[in-house]
């Protein structure tokens, strides 16, 4: 999706339900999203989070989302849903931000650390566990991590229809084109030699 569409779903205005309905597959578009003619039931219907997401991944965890692009009924409506999985004994949602959206998340099961960052550098942090709600405010840093040795999930909602996920590591390290060694070797105050390390583990995998 291009910066420009990204750009206009940053602030969404309030359409009627009738104009909004389902704009995903016409020729019309609204916030980005082409509109259909006869929406369905179906354009607002998804199972997508019924299931648990695979964890064996890098960091522990999966991340399934229930936005805009999954259900396009939601164009313009100014919501959606993730679920994030995360394996035993530390599956983490590493540091990130959402750039268009508060996010508030439910535990479904298992225990969890969680926490963001201020603007003033202060880690805001707390242990959760089934049934809490936890609020990541918009534009800030935070995480989670698996603190049990079981299976943990939670629910996202967020007050955007397509709220936008910079991963802080894969930013910075895992850019195209790159961002150069000197600029992160004097920002983290490490070496050349430390950031190629670093690049190497988030470089694109090679098909």
């Amino acid at each position: 999706m291009s910066d420009a569409v990204l750009h206009r779903a940053m602030s969404l205005p309030n359409y009627p339900l009738a104009t909004a309905m389902a704009c995903y597959n016409g020729q019309v578009k609204v916030n980005g999203f082409p509109c259909k003619a006869n929406a369905s039931a179906d354009d607002f219907f998804s199972s997508i989070l019924a299931k648990p997401g695979a964890t064996n991944t890098t960091t522990g965890s999966v991340v399934t989302g229930a936005n805009v692009e999954k259900v396009p009924g939601l164009n313009t409506l100014g919501v959606s849903l993730s679920r994030i999985d995360y394996a035993p004994g530390g599956g983490l949602n590493p540091p990130h931000t959402h750039p268009r959206a508060t996010e508030v998340v439910f535990v479904l099961y298992g225990k969890l650390d969680v926490g963001f960052i201020t603007t003033d550098n202060k880690l805001v942090a707390k242990t959760i566990s089934q049934g809490d709600v936890f609020v990541f405010p918009r534009g800030l840093v935070h995480f989670q991590r698996n603190a049990g040795d079981e299976p943990a999930a939670v629910v996202s909602a967020f007050n955007s229809q397509l709220p936008g996920t910079q991963s802080v590591a894969m930013t910075l390290f895992g850019a195209s084109p790159e961002v150069p060694d000197d600029v992160l070797a004097k920002a983290f105050q490490i070496g050349a030699e430390e950031v190629d390390k670093i690049k190497a583990k988030f470089a694109p995998k090679k098909s």
